[in-house]
This record gives structure tokens, sequence and C-alpha cells, in this order.
């Protein structure tokens, strides 16, 4: 059996274009690729199809840098086709990855290769859009592919960088002396390693978002979304609606006046709540930015609202283990817009966020906004005293203290 050299372009190609394959896929389908013609794999490898589903080069690039793995598909000398994850990372304009310096990926270099990763967003099943036919289920999810022949880097400083970038991305808190190429410690164990990569001149990026069906359609997504409450579910709506601008938001991601309510938001917001929280009276002296930081990305709710310039004025988070217990902290509004029902908006959305709808009991502590709270159901908990703080508890219907 022999690949040509493009058939691994072709598959990875196809994996991220049109649809997401297991490992088993990947492998049954490298081997129907390798019977096919060399007309057909040019015919796979055209530009995408669906045009609406192309990512601009910032965004794809994003998806790259977030990437966790990424999967190298290629052939060998012997024409045997060859598949792997790896942790690539990007340095300058390459995607690079390591290995031993001899064995399978050594042989990979000069020759043709893909490197691919894919995020499944959401899998919709048939019956939201059709109460009898299978054939509406489908997946919801985003993907990035790099292409071309795969090089050994040259050069100590920039094989020494790639290794470095390599362990500030899995190793973030350091422990080691920092790896330069140069470095009479770090030469020869640079030297010993295979550092190799392609360049990001073919990045490419698909999000396959619902972009091409209607926007009552894609309401509809939203609202069995929410409703549905999956843990990925909210982080689905968020990428739904920044997708497709022009769709009408459902009503309980509408705030006061002109105000949006987002049920997700990632870490490319913190700076502005931080501004919101750093000096709020139970922040102030006790917690840096980076702490916040870290409660609000560990949290399983964070919900914000944006105004019309799209600055966030509002935030507040939850976490919970989704049955029994559930904790609301850092609810701030801006100062300049208060007083117009964003608190409660936010509130009533983190509440029914899927990380804390069904949790028997939800608490939190507050000195000032008993009354906020308490018209969402809110009562004070006496059993818990903390000094100058009101703890209050949210029961459900079925549940007593």
């Amino acid at each position: 059996m022999y690949l040509s050299p493009n058939g691994a372009h072709a598959l990875v190609y196809e994996k991220s274009q049109n649809w997401h394959y297991t490992m088993d896929q990947i492998a049954h389908r490298i081997l129907e690729i390798s019977r096919t013609s060399q007309r057909d794999i040019w015919r796979v490898t055209e530009p995408m199809r669906r045009e609406e589903f192309a990512m601009d080069r910032t965004e794809a690039m994003q998806l790259l840098l977030h990437a966790p793995y990424v999967h190298l598909a290629s052939v060998g000398e012997d024409g045997r086709p060859l598949l792997r994850a790896l942790h690539g990372i990007v340095v300058d304009d390459w995607l690079c990855f390591h290995s031993a310096p001899a064995g399978e990926k050594c042989s990979l270099v000069n020759r043709e290769a893909v490197c691919s990763w894919e995020e499944i967003v959401a899998e919709i099943p048939s019956y939201w859009t059709d109460p009898v036919m299978a054939c509406p289920a489908t997946t919801l999810y985003r993907s990035v592919q790099v292409s071309g022949t795969l090089r050994e880097l040259e050069g100590a400083q920039l094989r020494g960088r790639a290794l470095q970038r390599l362990m500030e991305t899995y190793q973030p808190e350091g422990g080691h002396e920092p790896i330069e190429g140069e470095c009479p410690r770090y030469r020869k164990a640079v030297a010993a390693l295979m550092v190799a990569g392609l360049r990001l001149d073919t990045l490419v990026g698909k999000s396959k978002l619902a972009q091409n069906r209607s926007p009552a359609t894609i309401r509809g997504l939203i609202e069995n979304l929410w409703k549905r409450g999956r843990t990925p579910d909210a982080k689905a709506i968020a990428l739904l609606l920044a997708a497709n601008p022009l769709v009408e938001r459902p009503a309980f991601l509408c705030g006061p006046g002109k105000t949006k309510l987002e049920p997700w938001v990632d870490g490319s917001r913190m700076a502005e709540a931080n501004a919101l929280l750093r000096d709020q009276y139970w922040n102030r002296g006790r917690f840096s930015d980076e702490a916040l930081s870290i409660a609000h990305q560990a949290s399983g709710a964070w919900v914000v609202a944006t105004n019309e310039a799209g600055e966030l004025v509002g935030t507040a988070r939850g976490f919970s283990d989704q049955q029994k217990f559930g904790y609301v902290a850092d609810v701030a509004v801006r100062e300049d817009s208060r007083g117009a029902g964003i608190g409660a908006a936010l509130m009533t959305l983190l509440l029914a966020h899927p990380c804390m709808r069904d949790c028997a009991r939800v608490m939190l502590a507050t000195t000032n906004a008993d009354s906020l709270y308490e018209r969402l159901g809110f009562v004070p908990h006496d059993s818990v005293r903390v000094p100058g703080r009101t703890m209050m508890v949210r029961v459900k219907e079925d549940y007593t203290l």
C-alpha cells in the first residue's frame, strides 16, 4: 500500500472541513485515501466549499494557540501513512514539535504533512429540527489546520526558543532554568533533539456554527441548548451568537435597556472584570488580579453584561456540584450603570445557568444587597455567621433546610 504525499493533506482537510472523525475512523480513512487517485486527492484539497464557515487568520491563530495538542498526519519513506497526536507550539512563524533524533517522526522531515486540531462545540440532536427524520442530527465544531513541507528547525537559538515555549505552555509554573540554545548547560541536550515544524503560511480555520441556517433555526438551537443545559452548552450559545451577530437574541439574554447578557465568557474579558472587582469591599486588600482570574476561570458559571459599545458593565460567577450545593460570588455592576436592573438580570441568568439551576441550596454573602437577593428568593441563613455579612440561602421548593 502506498499513500501519496498529498494523501495526508486530504485526510486532515476532510476531517477538519467536513466532519469530526474518531481515531479509528481516521485510520480507516487513511486506507481509503491511499487507494484514491492523484486527481481525486487534489479534488479533496480544493478551497473550502462553504466560505461562511471560514475563520479569519486572527481567529484561527487564537484557536491554534489554545489547542492542547495537534494531530500530525503524513506519509513515511516506505509509503505507509502516519498519524500521531503531539504537543505543538507556535514560535515565530512556525508550528513546532520535538522528538527523539531517531524514529517515525524524524522520517517525515522534508515530506508533505498536515497538523490539525478540532474542538467539538455541541452535538445537535435531529429532533430539535425534525420530529421524525434522523438526517438533521449534526455537530457544531471549530477546527484549524496547517499544511506544507515539514522542516527541521535550524539554529540553536530558534530550537531553544521552541523548547522553552513548550515548557512555558505545559509547565507554566517554571521550576527549571530557562532553555537557551547556546547555554552550555543545555547545548548538548538541545542539539540531541529533533525540532521540526510547519510554516504558518497555510494556516486555515473553520467554524461550523450554523452560519448557513436561518435566524429562526439558530434561535431555536440557542433556546434548546439552554434548556438541555449540558456543561458545554453555555459556551456553545456564546459562540453561536458571536458567529451569527445579526440573529436576534433570545429574551433571556437581553438585559435592561440595550445591554446584552452573555452566558459564558473567556479569559479575554478578565481585565475588565478585574476593574469592576478589585476595589469591592470583599476583594480589596485580600485578592490580587491574578487570584481573581484564577477564581473566575475555575468557576462553573461566569456571566457578564455588556453595554451598546461592547464594554463589560456587570459580572457575576457561581460554582457548584450541580445538584446539592452552589455558591454565588463576585457580583458587581459598573458604577455608571447601577440602578437600571443589571444586577438582578445577571443574577437571574446565573441562577438559571446549567451549573446552578438544579442545586438544592445556593448560598451567598452580602452586606448591602439583601433586598435584591430577597426578590430572587434568598432568605437569611442564621446557622452560618460571618462578621459584618449576611449569609443568605435560596432553596428549591421540595428541599428543606
